[in-house]
């Protein structure tokens, strides 16, 4: 059974940091591309920032970009999100998702993910 689970989230101040995990199990983690997506309460869910199964590429929404760093242990199965300099903007339900990619890239397009995990949630108060 494939799996993601979240974890990291909770209440941080703006200007804050905060690191997001997702551990994954049940597939060829190296085979798929992770991306991290955020819903806001009542907003549709956006993409924030993806990487590829080997890790050498990266992408950011222009609403992490320079604040947020993705990065990933394939020898624990793991992928993080580092969020620095956090706004009451980026909260939200914070979702990981694994897509299989033959190349070593990443896209930020949830439609075409494969499997999600349940989210961990972020509150940034000001």
């Amino acid at each position: 059974q494939s799996r993601l689970v979240e974890s990291g989230g909770g209440p941080v101040q703006s200007g804050g940091s905060l690191r997001l995990s997702c551990a994954a199990s049940g597939f060829r983690f190296d085979d798929y591309a992770i991306g991290w997506y955020r819903q806001a309460h009542g907003s549709m869910r956006e993409a924030v920032a993806c990487i590829s199964g080997r890790g050498t590429k990266t992408n950011y929404a222009d609403s992490g970009t320079g604040r947020f760093t993705i990065s990933r242990d394939n020898a624990k199965n793991e992928v993080y999100l580092q969020m620095n300099s956090v706004e009451p903007g980026d909260s939200g339900i914070y979702y990981c998702a694994g897509q299989f990619m033959h190349l070593d890239l990443c896209v930020m397009h949830y439609p075409d993910q494969d499997f999600w995990g349940r989210g961990t949630q972020v509150t940034v108060s000001s």
